[in-house]
This record gives structure tokens, sequence and C-alpha cells, in this order.
């Protein structure tokens, strides 16, 4: 799906994943499900694009729902793959810590679990090769993504500001859509492991002044980052 100039997503409101497209080629920020792999080759032809156009992949984070088909990427096209050094073992299958309990609707659960299940979420394939991060950096991949620590949903959540894109990707930094509540609209995800240190970590993102924010989980955000991140802000002192 075209986003705006240079932006595409693949994926839903569910578990989404994203292109930027630039004359010198492809990045994707974060890879989905292992499922979504026929749709990244689709929405490529639709641009008159293949995989071979992909110059990265950046994952913001290394849950399961974001890693999807990287390794495939990697391991059979060669395309390097990028994640912050606190998370690269999360995305080679290393643990990931317990969260608190999480609040939840029956209905919302089950469309994210068959979701999952249909896209290849039981069959996650997991990296055995990433070139780590820190933050700070810009990467010479298509579009100059900037890396900005992010850290809270894990160690080593990163966003991704893009200027050419006028984005900025932030994974489970936040989410438009709660997965397991199926409520929309910017606030804290589920899942997370450090909350409050994850809500502290938006203030990384506003001064990009980024028209929109892209999260692995829920509706693109057109409205501004600033805006987003005061949603996430109230939402988060709000009732829950």
């Amino acid at each position: 799906m075209r986003l705006d100039t240079s932006l595409h997503r693949i994926g839903n409101d569910i578990v989404a994943a994203y292109l930027v497209v630039t004359p010198e080629g492809v990045t994707v920020i974060d890879a989905g499900l292992a499922g979504h792999w026929r749709e990244l080759v689709t929405e490529l032809a639709t641009l008159r694009l293949t995989v071979a156009d992909i110059r990265g992949v950046i994952l913001t984070h290394g849950d399961s729902d974001h890693v999807g088909f990287a390794e495939r990427l990697r391991r059979d096209h060669g395309v390097p793959v990028f994640i912050h050094a606190e998370d690269a073992e999360r995305a080679k299958g290393g643990p990931k810590p317990a969260t608190a309990k999480q609040q939840m609707r029956l209905g919302a659960l089950l469309g994210f679990a068959a979701y999952t299940l249909r896209k290849g979420g039981a069959r996650t394939r997991w990296l055995t090769e990433v070139i780590e991060v820190q933050g700070g950096e810009t990467l010479d991949l298509p579009g100059s993504p900037q890396i900005i620590g992010m850290p809270g949903h894990s160690a080593g959540s990163i966003a991704v500001y893009v200027p050419v894109a006028d984005a900025v990707f932030v994974g489970d930094g936040l989410t438009t859509r709660h997965v397991l509540t199926g409520t929309e609209g910017p606030q804290p995800a589920p899942f997370t492991d450090e909350p409050a240190q994850a809500i502290a970590s938006l203030q990384a993102i506003v001064d990009t002044t980024a028209k929109w924010v892209l999260p692995g989980h829920g509706a693109p955000w057109s409205e501004g980052v600033e805006a987003a991140v005061a949603a996430v802000e109230s939402a988060a002192t709000g009732p829950r």
C-alpha cells in the first residue's frame, strides 16, 4: 500500500512492515511475519522492482512479529539486517523478559492470534547474523535512515527517522491499535519490558518533527509526531 511519496506499507493494522523507496533502492523497516513475504514481493512488483532492489533491513527490535522474513532476505539474497546491539540476541531467538499481566479483550486477542498464525508466526526463522547499531547512526541505505535509541519496549528498541519520507518508524515504541484490546489511537504498546522507560523514550523522536509516525501495529499516523507523543502520554496516565 502506498502511503506517500517514497513510503509504502505491507501487512495491515494488526501487524505491519514498511518500505522506503528511492532511486537508489529500497530500505525495509521491520519484517513483519514470515507470511508477509508474498506481500513484500507483490508490493515491489507494483513498483517494477524486485527483492534485488532491497539494500537493507532495519529492525526496530527483536520480537518475532518484527523479525518475520528478515532472515530469508539475509540468507537467500544477501541483504544486511541491522538491529540495536541490545536486541541482537532477542532477534536470534534468545530469551525475552516476562512482562506484567496484560489487559485484553477476547475478540481482539483471538483476531491477533489468528492473523499471526495465518501469516506464519509459528514458523519464525530467527536471525543468524546481524549488523549491530548503537543509536545515533545515519546508515548508508536508501533514504539515509537515522537510528534513534528508544529503550523501554525492549532494551534495544529503536526508532528510525527517514527525512526524505518525513517519517519516523517506531516499532512498538507506541501503538495506534492495541493488539490485545482492539483500542485505537496512539497509546502505549503491550508486552513492554519497562513501560515507564518506554514513555520517557518518546521524547527522543519529538525533535524529528516528522509528519508520519509509523508503528508496527495500528493505522499509520499522519498528524505529526508531537501530537502522537502527547496522545500516548495522555493515554498512559488516563483511565486504563
